[in-house]
């Protein structure tokens, strides 16, 4: 198969969110790759009615083996998945959790039967389909592939790529989740994915966890973890800095020497690069046999059938994904 025929896989998540509404709105940039959408036929039709959008749809029949070759963007094409329901509005939760799960299952037994296939899936309600089993998409699919000790969590921009060592836990359990094998993989996976994909030694700063790098509490995570971590790396040669206060890493002076921030939890790192690239960024999970990407976005229900929703993000995860 050619490089141009491995297919996309898109799961699309939540079934009230914005995600189809930015899937129709960007759909005809995609010109390389075929996309293969994961999603209810009724569902489509719907949402395309109710933002008045007009698209082909061709049902693919996955009962069969699928060939890719076949395969082009002029229409979209769908593996029709159950989901139970009346009105766009009256999606039961319930209902909505088995629609998303054989989603992801028809998702896994295409990768599993070929890990060229990339997989992009659109934005779930992680409280709703994950409950307290998984913090997140992450750490579902790492869970799923027995690398979750492996995957990382990569927000990527051109510009600037952050990661967050820790990530949907909260902050009274940071310090007993970060650890130097830890930062070690996180680093490791990172400079795989840059030497790999952009085929570049990428430039490292690492943040502390307490305040100016410093505690008023005899152990100090930031001399007696991250430092050594830190230290390590450096000897096996990458190109590694801090541990730094996170408050001044990201001016502008200080944070254009480094490709990539590696934060201690999750808002440490997001909130920053949300503020400075908005949506002008991608979530990449790194670790999985296959190449995995989301926008960086929820799914945003406030928004929900409005129209008004900025697809930047998954066109930026399409052209990832594309070359």
């Amino acid at each position: 198969m050619s490089k141009n025929f491995n297919p996309i896989i898109v799961v699309a998540g939540e079934p009230k969110s914005v995600f189809l509404e930015l899937f129709f709105k960007s759909y005809k940039s995609f010109k390389k790759n075929p996309l293969i959408l994961i999603a209810n036929k009724k569902l489509l039709i719907d949402q395309l009615k109710l933002l008045k959008f007009k698209r082909s749809i061709k049902i693919l029949n996955d009962k069969k083996k699928l060939n890719y070759n076949n395969l082009n963007n002029k229409n979209i094409n769908l593996i029709d998945i159950p989901l139970n329901y009346r009105n766009l509005n009256l999606i039961k939760i319930k209902d909505a959790n088995k629609y998303i799960k054989k989603s992801f299952d028809k998702a896994f037994e295409l990768l599993n039967k070929n890990n060229k296939l990339k997989l992009l899936n659109g934005p779930i309600i992680k409280e709703n389909f994950l409950g307290k089993k998984h913090l997140g998409i992450t750490e579902y699919l790492g869970k799923k592939y027995n690398v979750t000790n492996k995957v990382v969590m990569l927000i990527h921009n051109q510009k600037l790529s952050v990661s967050p060592l820790t990530t949907h836990i909260p902050l009274k359990y940071v310090s007993k989740n970060i650890s130097k094998k830890k930062i070690i993989n996180h680093v490791q996976e990172i400079n795989k994915f840059f030497k790999k994909r952009l085929n570049r030694k990428p430039s490292f700063a690492i943040t502390g966890l307490n305040p100016h790098c410093e505690s008023i509490h005899k152990f100090n995570e930031d001399d007696k973890v991250i430092k050594p971590a830190i230290n390590f790396l450096k000897k096996k040669r990458y190109k590694i800095f801090g541990p730094y206060p996170a408050d001044t890493l990201f001016m502008k002076k200080n944070i254009k020497r480094y490709d990539v921030v590696i934060g201690m939890y999750h808002d440490q790192v997001l909130t920053p690069m949300k503020t400075i690239y908005e949506f002008d960024a991608i979530n990449v999970t790194l670790g999985l046999p296959f190449v995995r990407v989301s926008p960086d976005h929820g799914p945003n229900l406030r928004m929900f059938g409005k129209n008004k929703s900025n697809p930047k993000s998954l066109v930026k995860s399409i052209k990832f994904l594309t070359h």
